[in-house]
């Protein structure tokens, strides 16, 4: 196998990522892959939000980190029960995320609610099928697990399932995938049993095993990862509070 020298795998990265060739669409916490004006540019995080739930810790899942076979990251999580929500519930919840809602007699926005710390901004960047939040839309995401700006991502992702089974969104750049974001939905008794999994990297046999090493020291580390899968919990913790509040008297996703 080929290696690289560090100073090689930097120009190379560099080089990749200003010709727009490397074939990812995450965002860069490293000074390789964002200038100050870039960094200038990024969206600020808005106050935190007070919200009557507390955020479910890290602990109320299984969590785990690791690599597959072609070296992409994988992160996954088995969830704490979301007591008394459906899977059609929680896919309802995806597909109409868009604008606010009230809690305590004050409107806010619902992306905002979701993550009262770390979400900035959700916008639909593309319709899907019937001009909506579902499948074939691009969402855009803008975060920064634990208001760390070196976590902060900005990214616009493909839907290609949305339905009471579960979510799938697919990062993609250059016409390869490079990240996938599942979440799988169960009825069980008393609620949704929530698993979820982010893999980070490409499958491309000739790329593989220079890109990925790269992407995991340069642009989504283990730090990120780690700092992800707290993110994760927090957020869809809040979601059996959230959703019943909003959903009654809606019809059916």
């Amino acid at each position: 196998m080929v290696t690289f020298a560090p100073m090689t795998r930097r120009k190379l990265l560099t080089g990749l990522l200003a010709a727009g060739t490397l074939p990812i669409d995450l965002p860069a916490k490293s000074a390789l892959a964002q200038s100050g004006s870039e960094r200038r540019g990024r969206l600020p995080l808005p106050p935190p939000r007070n919200l009557p739930w507390p955020l479910k810790p890290l602990g109320s899942a299984k969590t785990s980190l690791g690599y597959d076979e072609f070296g992409r990251m994988v992160m996954h999580i088995r969830h704490d029960l979301l007591k008394g929500i459906s899977p059609e519930m929680v896919a309802w919840w995806f597909g109409n995320i868009a604008g606010d809602m009230e809690i305590e007699g004050t409107r806010l926005n619902k992306y905002l609610v979701w993550h009262p710390q770390d979400h900035i901004l959700w916008e639909l960047a593309q319709t899907g099928q019937g001009g909506r939040a579902s499948v074939g839309a691009k969402f855009r995401i803008v975060e920064a697990f634990g208001r760390d700006p070196d976590f902060y991502i900005d990214v616009t992702e493909t839907v290609t399932r949305l339905d009471a089974t579960g979510m799938t969104l697919l990062g993609n750049r250059m016409g390869q995938q490079v990240s996938r974001l599942n979440h799988d939905f169960f009825a069980v008794d008393g609620g949704t049993q929530y698993v979820s999994s982010l893999t980070i990297g490409s499958t491309l046999p000739l790329l593989r095993a220079v890109l990925n090493p790269l992407i995991h020291r340069a642009i989504f580390t283990e730090a990120m990862g780690y700092a992800w899968l707290r993110h994760n919990v927090e957020e869809v913790g809040l979601l059996e509070h959230i959703i019943p509040s909003i959903y009654a008297g809606n019809p059916r996703y």
